[in-house]
């Protein structure tokens, strides 16, 4: 699986850079709903979808983010 090992070799890099899960978490959550809401045209109702939360908890990671919906 191409995605898998793309990931497996992102990870021992950021190992090897000394990056703290927490830093990796919270950037990778932050990207994750960034394209959902550009995919979706900053509709925050599809993106909740698509990312499979419910709209509230995107909402607050939107702001927990500091993101402005949609780029």
């Amino acid at each position: 699986m191409v995605v898998k090992e793309k990931l497996e070799s992102l990870v021992a890099e950021m190992i090897e850079r000394q990056i703290y899960l927490e830093d990796a978490l919270g950037e990778f959550e932050k990207r994750f709903i960034q394209t959902a809401l550009t995919k979706t045209r900053g509709n925050q109702t599809k993106a909740a979808v698509v990312l499979g939360v419910h709209r509230n908890t995107l909402n607050r990671k939107i702001a927990q983010h500091k993101l402005n919906g949609h780029r």
